[in-house]
């Protein structure tokens, strides 16, 4: 397969299947503390793709790897999701996939940060985004709360700040083993803060509740998390980060069919103004920092 198909498959994990995902984690929260299934996705998801790469001979990380790897998990997934899961107790599966898509804005100020530059087009492209994002949060119909959208905004400015961060510091020089040390450190970090928490094992699981887990471990963790890498590494940061502004469309249309949330006239007409910005930022040409 070509770079350009390459690039083309990792987008279509990250927009498509991440944005199912706001609907599998609502549904885990219902039967799993927020982060113990935080824990048990990423460790189980990393550790099973560490065994897999070493059994196929990829190299260990280094010191400096795994010490990338402590960090780029902790903001991503331990501070990122951690604090999506939270706020999907109180707050709507769709508002919160249209919260998270502040994180391409986070995503420009912290690349200008580092010494990058984000061409008008994708500015343009972010504003008209994140202005599709506002119309649609103000719809009136997705469940919210105070607390749980500070949480969802705490969520988005960790993983951009993640995100960015890790184009500088040292990774594996596979996608694959990049993304399963930050799986394995972001899962144990996510352990850490579910035994602090004082989160119990839940006295029974039903079926819907280890589905949930399974596809939230599969295809959210080692598929569309691995495809992230790699278009952090191969692509520009807007890019990269402008799965933010197809997930809550992907989210909103499931949450509704799935969860029985409701979307007006005016939540539809501000998901067509996102895609409008999506197709700006993804044809914006940017030009990095010397």
């Amino acid at each position: 397969m070509s770079h350009r198909w390459l690039i083309v498959a990792a987008l279509f994990a990250v927009y498509v299947i991440w944005g199912s995902t706001y609907v599998a984690m609502a549904i885990g929260v219902q039967h799993f503390p927020p982060f113990l299934l935080g824990a048990l996705r990423y460790c189980v998801a990393g550790a099973a793709l560490l065994c897999f790469l070493r059994w196929r001979g990829t190299p260990w990380p280094s010191p400096g790897e795994w010490r990338t790897g402590m960090i780029i998990g902790f903001l991503l997934l331990t501070v990122g999701n951690g604090a999506v899961l939270s706020a999907l107790t109180t707050v709507s599966s769709g508002l919160a996939a249209l919260m998270v898509a502040s994180s391409s804005l986070f995503a420009a100020l912290f690349a200008r940060a580092f010494g990058d530059t984000v061409s008008p087009r994708e500015w343009l492209g972010i504003a008209i985004g994140f202005g599709g994002v506002a119309l649609l949060a103000s719809g009136g119909e997705l469940r919210s709360d105070v607390a749980g959208t500070l949480l969802l905004v705490l969520a988005s400015a960790s993983w951009a700040f993640g995100s960015m961060l890790g184009k500088k510091l040292a990774q594996p020089a596979s996608v694959w083993m990049a993304s399963a040390t930050q799986l394995v450190c972001g899962g144990l970090g996510m352990a850490v803060a579910s035994v602090v928490r004082g989160e119990a094992w839940p006295a029974q699981v039903p079926v819907a509740g280890w589905l949930a887990w399974g596809y939230l471990t599969v295809f959210g963790a080692i598929v569309a998390f691995s495809a992230y890498v790699f278009l952090l590494k191969n692509t520009r940061p807007a890019l990269a980060t402008s799965t933010a502004y197809v997930n809550p469309v992907i989210a909103v249309a499931l949450g509704m069919l799935l969860l029985g949330e409701a979307v007006t006239g005016q939540e539809w007409l501000a998901m067509a103004v996102v895609l409008v910005g999506v197709a700006l930022v993804t044809t914006g040409g940017r030009r990095q920092a010397t």
